[in-house]
């Protein structure tokens, strides 16, 4: 049975990591020393966390990783029970590893675990620590608790850039003889922003439902908000014509877009257009401001309009100014 192109083309050594070239370089320190601290991982989703502690494993344990490693998804078993059965037993175990070397549990998305669970596993984390490790990935580490943030190696990981998931794309595309357009791929990079595992499972979804990657077809399985018409609002409303934006931002929200997705798609193409610097930075601000009222729960096309009405009335920076 074929595997999906994300766990097909996952990196199975720390030098394959795309991005993050900091982490990935006090990871293979690791591994060449052989004593893993206990670690938490922390950043977006879909940045390459899990699986470079599972490159580190591999290389490290090399062919006892099956017996000598322990991986949970914390945000499914995340109860107290977990702590003490699975996890409290496989620290038990006996294993034969190479010298020097230690068992790995893994927990994914740690930091959806409860509380009470939390204070058993820094009890464990305590008693096994000579045969034992323990890294967890979570995309928020102020939601670990303080005893075991003060155990743990902290590593912080941040989005791959535009141009390295671009690379990865391609090369997954060249691997799979599917036909492509740059344009495509740019898109699939846009959609993602910095979610790599999304890009890749955005590409096949593409590739398997369309004989070619290019952007008409990326925005039909991505199904969010045109970019360019993002871009041609922010344009009108940079102009002064805030009646044009609206009528461009009414035909978004008829098309069934939420307003999150939406003021997603315009922040990002604000980010990367061309326009003075003062400007960009007052737009940014003012599309965060309505960005966080509308996740706060005002969640309707009366917020769009009160956003694409304050951008038209901001001025560009006058040279005088300067």
């Amino acid at each position: 049975m074929a595997l999906p192109w994300v766990e097909k083309y996952r990196p199975m050594v720390l030098n394959d990591v795309t991005g993050n070239e900091d982490a990935v370089c006090r990871l293979k320190s690791i591994a060449q020393d052989g004593n893993m601290p206990h670690m938490i991982l922390t950043g977006s989703p879909g940045i390459g966390k899990t699986t470079c502690v599972l490159a580190l494993s591999r290389e490290m344990l090399g062919d006892s990783v099956k017996e000598g490693v322990l991986e949970l998804n914390a945000s499914d078993e995340r109860g107290i029970d977990v702590v003490r059965n699975k996890i409290k037993m496989f620290a038990q175990q006996k294993v034969t590893l190479p010298a020097g070397k230690h068992k790995v549990v893994i927990l994914d998305e740690a930091d959806s675990m409860t509380s009470a669970a939390q204070q058993a596993m820094r009890r464990t984390m305590e008693l096994y620590s000579a045969t034992t490790r323990f890294a967890l990935a979570c995309n928020n580490s102020s939601e670990i608790i303080e005893p075991i943030q003060s155990r743990c190696a902290i590593l912080r990981f941040m989005k791959p850039s535009d141009a390295e998931v671009y690379a990865r794309l391609e090369h997954i595309c060249e691997k799979e003889g599917v036909k492509y357009t740059t344009d495509g791929l740019s898109s699939l990079v846009f959609t993602a922003d910095g979610d790599l595992r999304q890009a890749v499972n955005s590409l096949q979804s593409t590739a398997s439902g369309f004989d070619i990657v290019d952007q008409s077809t990326v925005l039909k399985v991505c199904d969010q908000p045109h970019p360019n018409v993002a871009r041609d609002i922010v344009a009108k409303c940079q102009e002064g014509e805030l009646h044009k934006a609206h009528v461009l931002l009414e035909g978004l929200w008829e098309k069934g877009y939420s307003a999150q997705d939406i003021i997603q798609t315009i922040f990002r193409v604000t980010r990367n257009m061309d326009m003075p610097e003062g400007t960009k930075l007052e737009f940014l601000k003012t599309i965060g401001t309505y960005h966080m009222r509308i996740l706060d729960g005002l969640d309707s096309p009366v917020q769009l309009s009160g956003l694409v009405a304050q951008l038209s009335q901001i001025q560009p920076p006058t040279a005088s100014a300067a």
